[in-house]
């Protein structure tokens, strides 16, 4: 994946190397941090765009986020659809928690999945639950999800 600031600049290191640049400066800087992953996925004609965020939260003091665009042209039901939104995520905090554990950041992982049976994208819920969960991750959902569900989104729509 290839990683940018929310203004676009392209990240040219590892995106590990770059957590751990942000955590020391803005521990220097005298915030307390957490951590939120999250992806949305758009349908286009042909393709289906994913957005990755890993979202940065300074306690009382706002926040700020990186992004990976990604596409797929496979051709996917909306199950798969939100099961590869959440392996996204699975995949990026996975990566992350050995470096957040060290510096007792709090991570969560956040999935596009409304609570509600009423909308579509529930018939995920259950799978993606026990998923991020048997993961050993803080789990939110919408209307929780806000990494996912704002951040993202934001990026694709």
């Amino acid at each position: 994946m290839e990683w940018r600031s929310f203004n676009g600049d392209v990240i040219k290191q590892p995106l590990l190397e770059k957590v751990e640049e942000i955590i020391q400066r803005e521990i220097d800087l005298g915030f307390k941090l957490k951590v939120c992953v999250g992806t949305d996925s758009r349908v286009c004609v042909e393709k289906i765009e994913f957005a990755t965020v890993v979202v940065f939260l300074r306690e009382g003091k706002g926040g700020f986020m990186l992004v990976a665009l990604t596409e797929d042209y496979r051709k996917m039901g909306l199950n798969q659809r939100m099961m590869t939104e959440v392996s996204k995520s699975v995949e990026v905090a996975y990566s992350m928690c050995e470096l957040l554990d060290t510096y007792q950041i709090p991570l969560e992982v956040h999935a596009d999945i409304n609570t509600d049976p009423n909308f579509k994208s529930n018939v995920a819920l259950r799978e993606a639950t026990g998923y991020i969960l048997s993961m050993g991750f803080i789990f939110k959902a919408k209307p929780e999800a806000f990494a996912s569900t704002y951040c993202a989104d934001h990026l694709i729509h």
